[in-house]
């Protein structure tokens, strides 16, 4: 099962497979496309059909027909909220051990966008890691992106000299995703690792420095010298967290310890006595602006916790209810007789 490992492949999915499977065959998605995907086999990649999955997830497949059969559980999964008025939440990828958030540094420096992502991050159950791009064109230093990601390791890199590219690679584990908005160099990143033009790259706009959407599928790809499996995502005009307040407390891990430091339990560091948060601010060590954003991204994670909430108290209610009528319908065929 030589490209199986490759892309992953240990005990724990043999295991699950042998659990949840019969008769079929072992596989990993790497590509989906509207009802069909393309997943690697151990006899190579097979184009199979199903719904219900995202790049990145193990799957038994038939094996005859390479039609789904079983989603494995996943161990992880970068999750967001969606943005319009459904609350449906999107997968964005699954089983990613890594999360490589890219920041551009020849673009103006948004530390709120950075926490979100990072937010992002900390939620799927993988470890975030920010990659600076473009350091040989920009001023966007480490310090600075250091100052919205506490506890998470900051690497400038630069894919035209390779600079910060092994130290980079140095702090990447197994399945590797990376995200961030379009033109932050997350696909030149991504050929820079894997040592080819593989993922499809574009320009930036001159006149506002954002990117097209040059990557329109997410997609994984194995680099066996580096023993990484790669995941390139589609840049992402918005964020929505969604049943992540444990993610915000470590993405905002400074203010997390602070609140350990407040003279109430329930503080809300808004105007309490004793308040270690708001002393903080006062005296320089955290910013406005990020106990700002930090209030925002739990009110929104509240918000979007409860639409999915209610939407699956809803979607419980109607299949009781459906029960409920075709049992009435049988009983009315069988003539009331129980």
């Amino acid at each position: 099962m030589s490209s199986l490992l490759e892309y992953g492949l240990d005990h724990h999915w043999r295991d699950e497979f042998e659990r949840h499977s019969h008769s079929a065959v072992l596989a990993r998605v790497v590509r989906v496309d509207r009802g069909e995907f393309d997943a690697v086999t151990e006899h190579g990649i097979a184009r199979g059909t199903g719904t219900g999955l995202c790049t990145g997830d193990w799957v038994a497949l038939d094996t005859e027909s390479f039609r789904l059969i079983d989603i494995l559980p996943r161990r992880t999964a970068i999750v967001r909220a969606s943005a319009g008025s459904t609350s449906a939440a999107q997968v964005l990828g699954a089983n990613v051990d890594t999360v490589v958030v890219t920041v551009a540094s020849d673009t103006a420096l948004d530390l709120g966008r950075v926490e979100r992502y990072l937010t992002l991050a900390w939620g799927s159950g993988g470890v975030p890691v920010v990659a600076i791009t473009k350091t040989d064109s920009g001023r966007v230093t480490e310090e600075s992106v250091l100052a919205a990601a506490p506890g998470v390791t900051v690497c400038g890199t630069s894919a035209v000299s390779a600079d910060g590219i092994d130290s980079l690679t140095a702090h990447l584990h197994g399945t590797v995703a990376l995200i961030g908005p379009s033109g932050s160099g997350k696909s030149t990143l991504g050929n820079a690792l894997i040592g080819s033009t593989a993922f499809a790259t574009g320009i930036t706009r001159e006149a506002d420095g954002k990117g097209r959407h040059t990557t329109v599928h997410r997609e994984l790809i194995a680099v066996p010298r580096l023993g990484l499996t790669l995941l390139d995502t589609p840049g992402l005009r918005s964020v929505g967290v969604q049943g992540s307040e444990d993610a915000v407390a470590s993405a905002f891990s400074d203010i997390d310890e602070l609140a350990a430091l407040c003279r109430f339990g329930d503080c809300a560091h808004a105007h309490e006595p004793g308040c270690a948060v708001l002393a903080a601010v006062e005296t320089g060590e955290l910013t406005d602006r990020r106990l700002g954003n930090y209030r925002k991204l739990l009110r929104e994670n509240a918000w979007t916790t409860s639409r999915h909430d209610a939407r699956t108290r809803s979607e419980k209610l109607r299949e009781y209810k459906q029960m409920t009528k075709s049992l009435r319908q049988k009983y009315a065929a069988d003539g009331g007789r129980r």
